[in-house]
């Protein structure tokens, strides 16, 4: 896939995103106090109430997992050049030859963040706490649902949205 295309098709997604996310606002200005932008990819997202106003959020969709995991991976480098870390690596990688590999579970359907800021959002636009089960639930009746027409299903979305605005 050449990176003429994907550079396409991110930017047809955040474009659809924005389109959501203003009509959002434009049913609910009161939400505009929970928006935020992103630190590292500038993008605008929901945010706890707690958080508002802050300018070092990550958004959910990638830059504060991958903030983390930099993070961390730094920490990891700078113990494991250390003589007890070097130690404790060796004794590790030497457990790992004699393991026999087991077979990972499935993985998760929708990333934790994911959920979180769909809880999150979903809160905030209805007024009330929701809960983790019916984002869930949720999320789960939205992936049962197919369409007889081969789109993607972020431009169903938008389409719907359009033919019934909030």
């Amino acid at each position: 896939m050449s990176d003429w295309y994907r550079h396409e098709s991110a930017a047809r997604l955040v474009r659809e995103y924005y389109l959501l996310l203003r009509s959002i606002l434009k049913a609910q200005p009161h939400l505009r106090a929970h928006l935020s932008r992103c630190w590292h990819c500038r993008i605008f997202f929901f945010t706890d109430p707690r958080n508002g106003g802050r300018k070092d959020l990550g958004c959910s969709f990638g830059c504060k997992e991958a903030h983390r995991q930099r993070c961390s991976t730094e920490r990891s480098m700078a113990y494991y050049r250390e003589p007890e870390g070097k130690i404790k690596k060796a004794l590790q990688n030497a457990k790992r030859r004699k393991q026999v590999p087991e077979p990972s579970p499935d993985p998760p359907s929708f990333p934790e963040p994911v959920i979180k800021h769909v809880q999150l959002v979903v809160s905030l636009i209805e007024g009330r706490p929701v809960t983790r089960q019916e984002i869930l639930e949720m999320l789960a009746r939205g992936v049962r649902q197919h369409s007889m027409v081969r789109r993607r299903r972020i431009d169903q979305a938008v389409d719907w949205l359009k033919a019934n605005p909030p």
